[in-house]
């Protein structure tokens, strides 16, 4: 079940408000609790509140303060774009999102309103939301004044846009539709759009289009004259009165507010009459242009009368204020209750609520975009903070990783290293790292020392390691580093920044060694793609492993996405896929699979198959259509070192994707291995998936 709708346009007064009060109201008679969020709202609260959501939080006492709706304004949201730093903007909405989710069994969240300049990019950053927040939509398109051809293109581009990014839309809502193209609009939608996918049509309600008297009064920065208990009175059309009564009369409409000068008392004194007849339709207010007023008996006369419409004077001339007039859209604020209530009652009418229930409670996705993925990595290990250690404290970008884990307070760190040493490189680097929060320590002068010594001497004695060998041994960082996790001082390390795999893990696979019914241990790496993660194992460790080291990799890897989150599709990668190839090294990887399917047959794995079959949906279909896996991989085993490891580089080189690892998989307890080409970024993230690989002991 999700916990999370995004309601979505493409733009401008599509009418997502009626979708947004329909669903919180649907919602709570379902739940206690709904949060609302709008990653980007309009305007500095500070400045001026979005009416629309102090709506929401009033009209339904929703238990959230206002600075916690949003994450951006438009203009925050517009200067990261130019300095695009786009990826930091999604991580922020993540983490205010998610602080905000843990509060409430359901959230709504609302997409931006295309107010201005930079439809694009707000458009492009709806979709990254939805998809990095992994939340199916709701899409809302307005037929106004529009064509039923270009209603139905721009319902069906909207849709293609959101299943390109692979985001389940859950329902349509094409909305402000005329009344001569409803049953067209709905007969040709449901022959175009996917039969699971709930399609509303909304035809256009004037009740809910037009705005209020006090809407209009507010946009002109009129004066108000007369009639302030009337503000709420409803606009459907507006006229000009410059013509002589008995013609002017011939055009007074349902709800017509009537802009005129202020000396044409007779047009004042007509409109005023004609309300209070009961042979006349209903006239919402009068608009006096350039700043005029009546005089003052007409004034005297309009104050003796019961009743008097809202009646307001601008400074503007009549063609100024009639052209704003027209640009007025209609707004449901908190204290129009009827208009809330009618806004509720439409979606409740037009929208299949049982239908839209049922596909809320049966929703899953197994996407996992790399800023949430990041996020999550994060929160995990913060759950229970674990002690890592660093043991190439000579290092300035251990230094820099070690600032950054410890001012976020993911884990606790002992770095090994001369503490003046590292006093002085902490110093010279300019971090923000306090020495006594870290625990420093030399091996050759740890209390540490002759323990360890003596531990790895009875451990290795029978393999020829002497006393002396022992205390030479201990002096290594990786030995010392190694040892502080087998006693229990550190939960983990991360090593490799400047020696090689084999220095890092040979100490690891002599005394940690491996876990009950592992025999082989391997790597994987942590591949954040545009949109989402995928697992590339081995492709540090094993350089020609057998079909049942192949298939242990694969068990292996696929333990490890779940454990990370990300659902196992297994794809045991060749040259050829399916039975359309022979040769040794096919075969290897067929019976690789086979054994992967005979040991764990709850497993969805596919073998051999080739890489684009793999992973892109339209080849896996054409080569494998009956396959459960191909086109949608997510775990990516390769046949051997050269292949992984080469394949990794050039998809992170090409597509510039985030690779996190590798992460070794297999031992009793986590000691991962870095590149001795690694960057900050890697060791951070190496550190924060030792500890919760720690997590499990």
């Amino acid at each position: 079940m999700t916990k999370t709708i995004f309601i979505a346009s493409a733009e401008p007064y599509s009418g997502k408000s009626i979708v947004a009060f329909g669903l919180v109201n649907m919602l709570l008679g379902k739940a206690q609790k709904i949060g609302y969020f709008k990653p980007i709202i309009n305007h500095d609260p500070r400045e001026k509140k979005d009416v629309h959501i102090q709506t929401i939080i009033e009209h339904f006492n929703l238990p959230i303060n206002f600075e916690d709706v949003y994450a951006f304004t438009r203009q925050e949201a517009m200067r990261h774009l130019e300095s695009e730093s786009q990826g930091e903007m999604i991580d922020t909405i993540i983490t205010k999102f998610k602080k905000l989710e843990e509060n409430y069994d359901f959230t709504i969240l609302e997409g931006s309103d295309y107010d201005g300049e930079g439809a694009a990019f707000e458009f492009e950053s709806n979709v990254r939301i939805a998809k990095n927040l992994n939340a199916p939509a709701i899409l809302v398109v307005s037929g106004e004044r529009k064509t039923t051809a270009q209603i139905i293109n721009d319902v069906l581009n909207l849709l293609r846009n959101f299943e390109a990014r692979e985001i389940q839309v859950l329902a349509i809502v094409a909305n402000k539709i005329h009344d001569g193209q409803v049953d067209d609009v709905r007969q040709l939608l449901n022959a175009q759009l996917p039969t699971d996918t709930i399609l509303a049509v909304i035809p256009a309600d004037k009740g809910l289009q037009s705005p209020t008297i006090k809407e209009i009064y507010e946009s002109l920065d009129g004066k108000l004259l007369f009639g302030e208990e009337y503000l709420s009175n409803q606009v459907d059309n507006f006229v000009t009165g410059a013509m002589h009564v008995p013609n002017f009369l011939n055009h007074i409409k349902e709800n017509v507010l009537i802009v005129t000068p202020g000396d044409r008392g007779d047009i004042i004194i007509g409109s005023l009459q004609a309300n209070l007849s009961s042979s006349y339709p209903k006239v919402a207010g009068i608009v006096l242009t350039a700043g005029s007023e009546p005089e003052e008996p007409i004034v005297r006369l309009i104050n003796g009368l019961q009743n008097v419409v809202p009646i307001m004077s601008v400074q503007t001339g009549t063609f100024q204020t009639i052209t704003e007039i027209a640009a007025v859209k209609a707004r449901i604020t908190p204290d129009n209750v009827k208009k809330i209530e009618l806004a509720i009652d439409t979606f409740n009418r037009h929208v299949d609520i049982a239908l839209l229930d049922e596909k809320i409670v049966t929703y899953e996705s197994d996407g996992m975009t790399p800023h949430m993925f990041q996020y999550q990595l994060g929160k995990w290990a913060k759950r229970t903070i674990k002690n890592i250690v660093l043991p190439e404290g000579d290092d300035d970008r251990v230094l820099k990783a070690a600032a950054r884990l410890v001012a976020q307070e993911i884990v606790t760190l002992t770095i090994l290293g001369n503490q003046a040493d590292i006093g002085a490189s902490i110093k010279r680097l300019g971090l923000s790292l306090d020495p006594a929060k870290v625990n420093i320590i030399d091996p050759a002068n740890s209390e540490y020392y002759d323990d360890y010594v003596n531990t790895l001497y009875e451990l290795r004695k029978d393999k020829n390691v002497t006393l002396e060998m022992a205390r030479d041994l201990m002096t290594d960082v990786s030995y010392f580093g190694t040892m502080m996790v087998y006693k229990g001082h550190a939960d983990g390390m991360v090593s490799g920044a400047t020696h090689t795999t084999q220095h890092t893990i040979r100490p690891a696979l002599q005394f940690v060694k491996t876990k009950p019914g592992i025999s082989t241990v391997s790597s994987v790496f942590f591949m954040c793609l545009e949109d989402r993660v995928s697992v590339f194992g081995d492709c540090a460790v094993n350089p020609n492993p057998t079909a049942e080291q192949l298939a242990e990799i694969a068990i292996s890897s696929a333990e490890t996405s779940q454990r990370f989150g990300i659902e196992p599709r297994i794809a045991m990668l060749s040259y050829s896929s399916g039975t359309s190839g022979a040769g040794e090294d096919v075969e290897k990887v067929r019976r690789a699979t086979e054994i992967v399917k005979e040991k764990r047959p709850d497993l969805k794995v596919e073998g051999p198959i080739q890489y684009d079959a793999a992973v892109d949906p339209v080849v896996g279909k054409q080569k494998m259509p009956n396959s459960a896996v191909a086109g949608q991989a997510s775990v990516l085993i390769f046949p051997d070192l050269n292949t992984g490891n080469n394949t990794y580089k050039a998809v992170q080189r090409e597509t510039g994707a985030l690779a996190i690892g590798p992460m070794l998989q297999g031992l009793n307890k986590p000691v991962n291995d870095l590149s001795r080409g690694c960057t900050v970024d890697d060791i951070f993230n190496t550190v924060i998936i030792t500890a919760i690989q720690s997590q499990e002991g």
